[in-house]
């Protein structure tokens, strides 16, 4: 059976498409130029990894897709429980993927692959649920990151249907972040500086609510405009999960250590189906559908505490990397150059201490 913090490491729901047939299918619509080609772009957000189930998404993948056009300066790593050590103690594990990342983050620094700064931060993880003992795998993580170890993301994404599991990494309990071990070991990042990546779904963000007011010293980056779910139960209902979405929202904005990361809208779990369609979707397209989740969450934290994310290789299920800044670049068009310096790079560069652009 399962124990909470199991991990799947699949990510079958994210999935549709293997990575030739997804090469294929990207192919039939052709490139779109960049927009704002000069606007330079901090992606905080995307992943690094390599097997059967996922697919090969390296730093060659990785550079194929920015290299459309948009002046992405640096990126963000996110975990995703690759390359963990296979030997030592089953807590230590998850730093053998931080040690994976800075190599390949001390390759982009050479200057050798490009001028973009691939994963000049890396966010890791760490079972919370150790309790005040997670102290010891953050510090073995810091130690081996090169100065770039900035945080941890620990899923707590759950749902009661079975159509909503298949989505999830990690086999979680509910409520996992109200859990009193949960929370012991929580209280370690800001005593070491680190920050915290919140993932869970749309009906679980009162939880995330109730922790940013309980730790308010601690940095908290929500992640994908909150896993706002469309799929399984939730599928039909978009404007009654919306009005309740706002509501959660505009609570969390009321905290002032959160951060709301603007993307993630690509994955099939939002229940859009663009990845069902014969030909990729435009720009055009995908800002039409995706504004009604960037714009209130722009209103409510304002420019200062949001960031636009790539989330790929996830989104590319539904879209190519030059295609998604374009969207988003229509969403933002109205913007002031200020703003968008802001949403572009600003906001990542001072929540995960970057080099500003």
């Amino acid at each position: 059976m399962a124990q909470p913090g199991d991990s799947k490491g699949d990510y079958r729901g994210l999935i549709h498409r293997g990575d030739a047939e997804l090469k294929a299918w990207l192919a039939k619509r052709p490139a779109e130029a960049a927009l704002e080609p000069d606007l330079p772009i901090i992606d905080p957000h995307h992943h690094l990894w390599d097997t059967p189930q996922r697919g090969r998404y390296f730093l060659p993948e990785l550079l194929a897709d920015i290299g459309g056009g948009h002046n992405i300066v640096a990126t963000v790593f996110l975990e995703c429980q690759a390359m963990y050590r296979k030997h030592g103690p089953a807590e230590m594990a998850p730093v053998g993927e931080v040690e994976f990342v800075n190599g390949i983050a001390a390759m982009s620094a050479s200057g050798n692959y490009g001028r973009c700064r691939v994963a000049e931060a890396i966010i890791g993880h760490a079972d919370l649920t150790l309790g005040a003992r997670v102290r010891d795998v953050l510090e073995a993580q810091i130690a081996v990151a090169g100065g770039r170890f900035r945080g941890i993301r620990y899923g707590v994404s759950w749902d009661a249907s079975e159509a909503i599991s298949r989505f999830v990494s990690r086999v979680v309990p509910p409520h996992l972040a109200r859990d009193t071990k949960f929370r012991e070991g929580f209280a370690q990042l800001a005593k070491l500086g680190l920050s915290f990546e919140s993932w869970q779904y749309h009906p679980q963000l009162s939880d995330a609510v109730d922790l940013a007011r309980a730790f308010p010293d601690t940095t908290i980056i929500l992640n994908h405009v909150g896993g706002v779910l469309g799929v399984g139960p939730y599928r039909g209902h978009r404007e009654e999960i919306l009005a309740g979405w706002k509501k959660d929202i505009g609570e969390l904005a009321k905290c002032p250590n959160v951060n709301v990361k603007l993307g993630g809208i690509g994955m099939t779990s939002f229940g859009f189906d663009l990845h069902e369609r014969d030909t990729p979707p435009s720009s055009e397209e995908l800002a039409a559908a995706w504004r009604q989740y960037v714009e209130p969450c722009i209103e409510a934290f304002g420019p200062g505490r949001c960031m636009f994310e790539s989330n790929f290789p996830p989104d590319k299920q539904s879209c190519g990397y030059t295609e998604l800044w374009n969207a988003f670049k229509r969403i933002t068009a109205g913007a002031s150059a200020s703003d968008k310096q802001t949403l572009y790079s600003g906001t990542a560069a001072r929540v995960y201490r970057l080099t500003t652009p």
